[in-house]
């Protein structure tokens, strides 16, 4: 199902490159597949349930719970170093056409769903680190395949665009989330106890829409596969061979290794510039709605450009943002400075790197692909928080900081120039080239 009418008559699909949809008519603007928007859809209300408790979290383990920084940058690093590691076999997994892809993707947003209710008995830090750590577990089963489905549903060259369109759907929630937190936590007795539970109903909300509408709406934009026997684990690791997919994935662990936390950065802004606490969950929508804003025209952009161009660009912006935290301005302007250019981060690199990973691998190992790319920077970031809150512990956040600043300006530079091998014309390959 499509936005606009599409031509009945296009040419079969390479069988070597991932399944491309139909074209609109000459002379209109692409459609966005109906899979992507249903995929989109659960994103954002999936989102608002995990955003209301990401909003709260840091607040609630170190001020209600009195867990160090250290402690804290434990449950960060679960979030992302559970979660990689899961994905890589929710992307083998979900190999092998049929409903694979749809099936895992379910398994992964009813883990997390199921989570959320368990924050209500979780107090100290081993029973939260395992409730985050199955959360996390089911997030990791669930991106690789949806990040694939949205691939097959979409044209090489449009992949870009078609990934910011579920980013800034995903972004959306990722907005309403925190507002829904601040909402309850003004209103409530008991604030963290009735955010839990709001984001269990929300996540439940989540999973019924994925169950009604997703295989149904996936089904009318593209005929499944028929079901085949799943690549060999070893089939889907021998993809790191793939000089592309190889430069890709160590570039997106290499800067993963410098990308501070989302949870410490807005810890720091609340210390460093004097943020009142009562506002502390409503950081995150300075993020978000610079990513929702930002995610569909820097998605296209990518596809014009060069995915390569906009993925450096977007840690140029981190970088930026943390020069703001560490200098000697303060105030109003100062934090939503910090906040516009961590969402111009993400428009620029999350959906940019999934749609470049996309393009790297043939469609039957396209969930391996994601996974292998997502996997080396959601472990390199795992790093990153124990790594920073054993630095803000031992120094303090200001200073774990300008390390983490100058290990990205190294990391960056390093990044560019191992792209740089791929090619002297990346930017203009064909749409299967990794960057383009």
């Amino acid at each position: 199902m499509y936005l606009a009418d599409s031509r009945t008559a296009d040419p079969a699909p390479d069988p070597g490159t991932a399944a491309a949809p139909d074209r609109t008519r000459p002379g209109r603007r692409p459609a966005v597949p109906g899979t992507v928007l249903a995929l989109g859809a659960v994103s954002l209300i999936t989102d608002v349930s995990a955003e209301m408790v990401t909003a709260v979290l840091p607040l609630y383990v170190i001020t209600a719970l009195g867990l160090s920084p250290l402690g804290f940058g434990l449950l960060d690093g679960l979030n992302n170093g559970v979660g990689a590691l899961v994905r890589l076999a929710g992307g083998h997994l979900a190999d092998g056409g049929g409903r694979r892809h749809e099936v895992v993707a379910g398994i992964g947003y009813g883990l997390s769903a199921v989570c959320k209710p368990l924050l209500l008995i979780a107090r100290g830090l081993p029973a939260i680190g395992a409730v985050l750590a199955v959360d996390r577990a089911g997030k990791g089963l669930r991106t690789a395949p949806r990040d694939a489905m949205i691939s097959l549903a979409s044209a090489p060259e449009q992949r870009g665009r078609a990934f910011g369109v579920h980013r800034a759907m995903d972004t959306a929630g990722a907005l309403l989330g925190p507002l829904v937190a601040f909402a309850v936590l003004r209103v409530a007795v008991d604030g963290y106890d009735a955010v839990f539970t709001v984001s269990a109903c929300v996540a439940a909300l989540g999973v019924l829409v994925l169950v009604l509408f997703v295989p149904a709406r996936a089904g009318a934009a593209r005929t499944p596969a028929p079901a085949s026997p799943r690549p060999a684990l070893r089939d889907s690791l021998a993809l790191l061979r793939r000089p592309e997919l190889r430069r890709l994935t160590l570039c997106a662990a290499l800067l993963g290794l410098t990308t501070v936390s989302d949870a410490f950065l807005y810890l720091l802004l609340q210390r460093e510039l004097g943020v009142p606490a009562g506002l502390f969950p409503l950081l995150p929508l300075g993020t978000a709605a610079v990513f929702l804003l930002l995610a569909v025209p820097l998605g296209a952009l990518a596809d014009r450009v060069g995915r390569r161009r906009l993925f450096l660009a977007g840690h140029a912006a981190l970088l930026l943002a943390y020069g703001l935290v560490l200098g000697p301005s303060r105030g109003p302007a100062t934090v939503v400075a910090v906040l516009v250019l961590h969402g111009a981060f993400y428009a620029a690199t999350d959906g940019v790197l999934a749609a470049a990973a996309a393009g790297a691998v043939p469609a039957e190992h396209l969930g391996a692909g994601q996974a292998l790319v997502g996997t080396g920077q959601a472990l390199a970031r795992f790093v990153c928080s124990l790594a920073f809150g054993a630095a803000w512990s031992r120094w303090d956040g200001r200073a774990a900081l300008a390390v983490a600043a100058a290990a990205l300006a190294v990391a960056a530079l390093l990044a560019a120039r191992l792209l740089r091998t791929a090619g002297t014309d990346d930017d203009h390959r064909t749409p299967e080239g990794a960057l383009r």
